[in-house]
């Protein structure tokens, strides 16, 4: 007995909208729950880094002062799908260095410096730009332990820092 055409068709289009289901779905898949990555993307599209970067876990963007020199740390969080900046650290009160009344709490860090603790705000779009600095300005990722230089790689290119999560997919 002869298959009707409409059948035929649900039997040769099944494998081929199963594969692309897959493929929709599992970007998604990959990225749910705790999972997350954090991308360097270069405008030019190059990926500069890309970093596993699960619920809960941290890094730092670290870069040495413009005109003191010394090593300013921003140090965030993956919390619930969103990178959030929780804290600051700055060796000095240099030009453009201080800390905001109302955007968290300066504490010591019994070195001269200080820490902005719980500063705690969500990166809208859980990505910002950043002009990468040249060596002198040195600007490094931290993370378990590893430093990532990032003007080692891109010097004077404008760069995005991402984490990619389930959240944070197009």
């Amino acid at each position: 007995m002869p298959v009707p055409i409409h059948d035929r068709r649900r039997r040769a289009l099944g494998p081929a909208a199963l594969a692309l289901c897959l493929l929709l779905v599992l970007p998604t898949k990959a990225l749910a729950g705790d999972e997350g990555w954090l991308e360097v993307i270069a405008d030019s599209g190059r990926l500069i880094a890309s970093l596993p970067m699960p619920e809960g876990e941290g890094w730092c963007l670290e870069w040495n002062h413009s005109v003191a020199g010394f090593a300013v740390l921003d140090c965030y969080r993956h919390r619930e799908g969103l990178m959030v900046l929780e804290r600051s650290h700055l060796p000095d009160f240099a030009a453009g260095l201080d800390h905001i009344p109302g955007r968290g709490r300066q504490v010591s860090d019994g070195e001269g410096g200080y820490w902005i603790e719980a500063i705690d705000e969500p990166v809208p779009g859980n990505r910002y730009r950043l002009r990468v600095g040249s060596s002198e300005v040195n600007h490094r990722l931290l993370h378990e332990g590893r430093r990532l230089g990032l003007s080692d790689q891109a010097a004077g290119e404008r760069v995005t820092i991402h984490l990619r999560t389930s959240a944070s997919i197009p």
